[in-house]
């Protein structure tokens, strides 16, 4: 950047030079003025006479366009580099700042809002660097040389042609706030169409599979016409910029001409000043009107700005204590001590829920859709805190151990298994990326995975679909079995691990399971209840709270909430206690 304001600078002397050789062939070649000065030692290297002042006049020209290009091209060529390197490092801290969001804040901003902000306000802020940035301060520079020079020239006559100045610029202020509130209603509503798109074509098969593509277009159509009408009325204000400027510059122009030809006609004033008077005003009226005309480019890049700024500025509500440390090797001891949790501030999922597991035991989790089971296994990872309580492994509150040493000893085995548009082989290492060959296949054999990934025409290197669409749900299951076993972590998360599948596919995957379960600390999610039978301890959650606990048989024995739904499941009458 520092080399291209040198282009600058170059570009900004070699404007205010390029009027002079034609006032040097006005006053000093055709009317026969003498040279003076530093101009005239100059000339004298020509030799003397008239032919001499023509050929220094025309060599200057050469020379001042020589140095106007060469300015012109390190500059463009140096800003266009600055221009690149700032929208990859804003995009590098952008990315990195969104990682680092809790899910709380994701779940509360749209998806395609935030690509907006990583690509289209990015680029925004690219272009201005790489095209106006160095521009205005030319223009600036530019504008301070000629109103020096024309100062130096004849200040009265400059006072006049910059009579028109103060209206200019309360026009374009009043304009650029205009501007500025339209540029941010666009960006709004691009930001509100991406959403829309990312949302349907990332549902594309909920939307296939009820024939809703009509509607989805409907949809689409409506918020693409808002677009079009926002940014059209954003354009009729921009528009209406121009013209009145080039109103007011041409009054500027009006008053120059008149009381220059009456300065020229009262002898006060040579030709040769005149036409550089005249050449300076058009070159002073240009970047007034480049000024004018880039307050839509500074206004788009402030708003992108504003949004790139809403999104780092929002301070993430998971992130390490200051006195956080490195977790040490876990042995699996999971305990909630009166922990309380909301989505927000006016209902709670948990309330003061309290219990145990130790290390290395199956720990079940039922109840209804809603009660909180889902939210346990957040807390437990840490995606959110508590709003009261504390949540403990190997007695340590996991808010003083870091959010990565933390998360590098949990797996998860999720119900909704996403999988990336990546080879299987890099799917199974995801979150070990530092595996070998050997380790992957064999991670793949303890999941069942193995002989269905041989069979496929690439084998391991196969490319999965986006979202893991070109395979089957049982085998995108025990590839998530898979990455889990090759992490090889001391607690295990599974959150309905065989929902959905067929009675062939559920039999694998139960059998992937109970390998990668032994001498871990497991945490099951189930609405099948066949599935936990021989779990350590299943907790009953429901209305936000922990309502039984005890082995199946306890349970049962119990009579209560488990014992009914554990007869609905499987048509067997459940004697209730007397």
């Amino acid at each position: 950047m520092t080399m291209a304001m040198v282009g600058v600078a170059g570009i900004a002397v070699t404007e205010l030079l390029e009027p002079w050789p034609l006032k040097i062939v006005i006053d000093n070649l055709l009317q026969g003025r003498p040279l003076h000065g530093w101009v005239g030692a100059a000339a004298g290297w020509f030799g003397a006479g008239r032919l001499a002042v023509l050929n220094f006049a025309v060599l200057a020209v050469a020379v001042i366009a020589a140095g106007a290009a060469a300015s012109a091209y390190l500059q463009s060529y140096l800003t266009t580099n600055v221009g690149q390197w700032v929208m990859h490092d804003l995009r590098r801290v952008l990315y990195h700042h969104i990682h680092r969001l809790s899910l709380a804040e994701h779940d509360a901003t749209r998806t395609g809002d935030l690509i907006s902000r990583v690509t289209s306000d990015i680029q925004t802020i690219q272009d201005f660097v790489t095209s106006a940035l160095l521009e205005i301060l030319t223009s600036v520079l530019v504008l301070a040389g000629i109103v020096g020079v024309m100062l130096y020239l004849n200040w009265r006559f400059t006072l006049i042609s910059l009579s028109i100045a103060p209206l200019l610029f309360l026009v374009v202020f009043f304009f650029t706030r205009r501007i500025k509130k339209a540029s941010r209603d666009v960006r709004k509503k691009e930001g509100e169409l991406l959403s829309i798109v990312q949302e349907v074509f990332s549902s594309i098969r909920v939307v296939k599979a009820f024939a809703r593509e009509d509607y989805e277009e409907r949809r689409f159509e409506r918020q693409s016409l808002d677009n079009v009408e926002t940014t059209l009325a954003a354009r009729n204000i921009k528009m209406l910029l121009a013209p009145v400027v080039e109103i007011i510059v041409a009054t500027g122009t009006c008053l120059m001409l008149w009381y220059g030809a009456r300065l020229v006609m009262a002898n006060q004033l040579t030709a040769g000043a005149l036409v550089v008077f005249l050449l300076y005003l058009g070159k002073m009226y240009k970047p007034m009107r480049d000024l004018s005309k880039m307050t839509d480019t500074v206004s788009k890049a402030g708003v992108a700005f504003e949004r790139i700024r809403e999104v780092l500025e929002t301070e993430g509500g998971i992130r390490d204590a200051r006195n956080a440390r490195r977790a040490s090797p876990f042995k699996g001891a999971i305990e909630f001590s009166h922990v309380s949790f909301g989505y927000t501030a006016d209902s709670l999922i948990l309330d003061d829920v309290s219990f145990a597991i130790g290390p290395g035991q199956v720990a079940a989790f039922v109840g209804p859709t809603g009660g909180g089971k889902t939210t346990i296994i957040n807390l437990v990872a840490r995606f959110y805190d508590p709003v009261s309580g504390t949540v403990s492994i190997d007695g340590k509150d996991i808010r003083t151990l870091t959010i990565r040493s933390l998360r590098d000893q949990i797996s998860f085995v999720l119900q909704d298994t996403l999988l990336f548009r990546a080879p299987i082989w890099q799917n199974i290492a995801y979150g070990r990326p530092d595996a070998t060959r050997a380790e992957i296949i064999r991670a793949a054999e303890l999941a069942n995975a193995h002989e269905f990934i041989t069979e496929m025409p690439d084998g391991y290197d196969t490319m999965v679909g986006e979202r893991g669409v070109t395979l089957s749900g049982g085998q995108r299951q025990r590839i998530a079995i898979a990455r889990a076993v090759i992490r090889n972590t001391p607690i295990l998360i599974l959150d309905e691990p065989t929902s959905g599948l067929d009675a062939q596919s559920e039999q694998a995957v139960f059998e992937a399971l109970d390998r990668l379960m032994k001498g871990k600390t497991s945490i099951v999610i189930a609405h099948h209840l066949n599935t936990i039978l021989h779990a350590d301890a299943i907790f009953v959650v429901k209305d936000n709270h922990l309502t039984e606990r005890g082995t199946h048989d306890e349970l049962l024995a119990a009579g209560g909430f488990y014992a009914e739904l554990y007869g609905i499941q499987s048509g067997e009458p459940v004697m209730q206690p007397v």
